[in-house]
């Protein structure tokens, strides 16, 4: 237990200040889960999940005595969201490898059609409205503005839109990431998640090289499948 104990609150120092090693690893599979997933490899799901059940730890720093002055609940939260979805995702994925030549990509990415975009982005207008609400009702554990709380329902839901159209498969997924991490990566750098601020605003770069490579994809697998 010992041995755990130091492991799970090991740390580094950066210019003065304490970074979970929990952070950082956290983190580095959340990278590897998104590089899977522009691959369309089922393994980018669990990997994942190992990913986000770390990062629950650092952002619920009320719970785990972490260095940050604050706790980020709905970055907590997502990451539970997170691992619901990508169940579901992981599921879909495997189901439709099966039939595929061996070596294949799990799926054929597609644009959502009308209905569906509308569907996800009313969902998350409304998701952004109530969760707003909710967090304030809640409260962030220490004296947050209020702008915080908008900011931090943007990210939560926009992240859940996200991770579930990346599981049907549509390409808009990577539009809607590029749309959290503008909030997402001031919020983590002003409430001193350095590590995870610096590889969001990396894995930005990634997400527009991602959405090319799906786009293509999208367009030429489906001109195969259209007779």
């Amino acid at each position: 237990m010992d041995l755990f104990t130091d492991l799970f609150s090991a740390q580094l120092v950066i210019a003065g200040q304490a970074i979970l090693w929990r952070e950082v690893v956290g983190n580095l599979f959340g990278f590897a889960s998104a590089l899977g997933g522009m691959r369309r490899r089922v393994w980018a799901w669990p990997v994942g999940i190992v990913g986000n059940a770390l990062l629950f730890t650092v952002f619920m720093g009320v719970w785990f005595n972490n260095p940050q002055e604050h706790s980020l609940f709905g970055q907590a939260a997502r990451q539970v969201f997170f691992i619901a979805t990508s169940v579901y995702g992981w599921w879909r994925w495997n189901r439709s490898r099966k039939g595929r030549a061996p070596g294949a990509p799990a799926i054929t990415p597609r644009w959502a059609t009308a209905a569906e975009r509308g569907g996800y982005l009313a969902a998350w207008v409304a998701g952004v409205v109530v969760c707003q609400w909710v967090f304030a009702a809640v409260g962030a554990g220490w004296d947050a503005p209020r702008w915080y709380y908008w900011t931090d329902a943007w990210i939560f839901v926009g992240s859940i839109v996200a991770t579930y159209a990346m599981a049907r498969g549509w390409t808009d997924f990577w539009l809607a990431w590029i749309a959290v991490d503008v909030v997402g990566v001031p919020l983590l750098w002003h409430s001193g998640y350095y590590p995870s601020a610096i590889l969001y605003a990396v894995y930005g770069g990634f997400v527009l090289a991602g959405f090319v490579v799906w786009r293509r994809a999208a367009r030429l697998e489906q001109e195969v499948l259209v007779p």
